[in-house]
């Protein structure tokens, strides 16, 4: 038993902000980002909540997929930049599309999370206590950018993507593999609210994402090509069988560092980061809608997915499509 993808959704915000743009607010230039980051322009929010655009995306997966809001029976959202600390995202969203029968709440593996997710959907259904759900990832990052530090608000933007997906007893996801490591999270960190009681009044140290680009970087290349050989060789599948490698968008270089180590061709590694840049929980959902919606998703392909981020955490699945 195992889950299929049946229907793809995405949304971005309407505000298109270019590096062009970006040179007017710090210290760059189109090729100094380009360069470093394949990234030429991103979205960002000018009112549109985390809540709305992971709505929108979840409507269009539904109408994708052919189903209805209320034969849903679980709704994740993956996120690390909700509005609110609650209610959570999922039951903003719930309410919103009318999914009144689903079981929903929000998980925060940050870049990682749609996959973790997607994987906690599949436990639900092997475990026969669901026999469908609607997983997204969706994020408003441009809130916790410091829009002074040319080192991050480079590269994030805002967007969201959803998937139906149902119990199947053949194809669909074939296998899982999640990690983390802790131990090394300040690489990547955004702190949330301070401290402050009756008792204790401690300032907040920054409330803007803090990065160690180079500790990132290293990190993802050595360990997102260790993460797909471990669920390939769970699953039994060869690189060369491989049809698409989903990765999570977060820099053009990282990608073409993990294609080199599997010793596979980068044509199989498609890319949206360049029009809409790093987007967290949201860059897998989003690209697996547009490559749907493209027509390049066919019956039988093999796919990959692989996300890596903050925790630290990373993973990967295969999917036959």
């Amino acid at each position: 038993m195992s889950i299929k993808v049946i229907g793809t959704g995405s949304a971005l915000p309407k505000k298109q902000v270019t590096n062009q743009d970006l040179e007017k607010l710090v210290e760059t230039s189109d090729e100094w980002i380009r360069e470093r980051t394949g990234i030429s322009s991103r979205y960002i929010s000018t009112g549109e909540t985390l809540a709305s655009l992971t709505a929108d995306a979840c409507e269009r997966a539904l109408e994708n997929a052919g189903r209805r809001a209320e034969d849903i029976e679980l709704l994740l959202v993956a996120t690390c930049s909700p509005e609110r600390e609650i209610p959570c995202v999922a039951c903003q969203v719930q309410s919103a599309i009318g999914a009144d029968c689903a079981a929903a709440y929000d998980l925060n593996a940050a870049c990682s999370g749609f996959l973790f997710a997607l994987n906690t959907a599949y436990a639900y259904v092997e475990a026969g206590i669901y026999q469908n759900a609607l997983v997204a990832g969706g994020e408003v990052l441009s809130k916790i950018v410091d829009w002074t530090d040319r080192g991050t608000c480079i590269l994030f933007g805002d967007g969201a993507g959803a998937v139906v997906v149902e119990k199947c007893e053949q194809g669909g996801v074939l296998g899982f593999v999640q990690h983390s490591d802790g131990a090394r999270g300040d690489v990547l960190r955004c702190d949330s609210r301070a401290l402050k009681n009756p008792y204790v009044d401690r300032p907040m140290e920054t409330e803007f994402v803090l990065m160690d680009g180079r500790q990132v970087f290293a990190f993802a290349v050595r360990q997102v090509p260790a993460v797909i050989q471990e669920v390939l060789d769970q699953t039994g599948i060869k690189v060369e069988d491989v049809d698409l490698f989903v990765l999570h968008q977060a820099n053009q270089r990282i990608i073409e560092g993990i294609a080199k180590k599997l010793k596979a061709d980068l044509d199989r590694f498609p890319v949206n980061l360049d029009r809409v840049g790093n987007m967290s929980s949201a860059a897998i959902p989003v690209l697996l809608d547009e490559l749907n919606r493209q027509g390049r998703l066919k019956p039988g392909m093999k796919l990959v997915l692989s996300g890596f981020g903050a925790g630290l955490t990373y993973g990967a699945c295969v999917i036959e499509w």
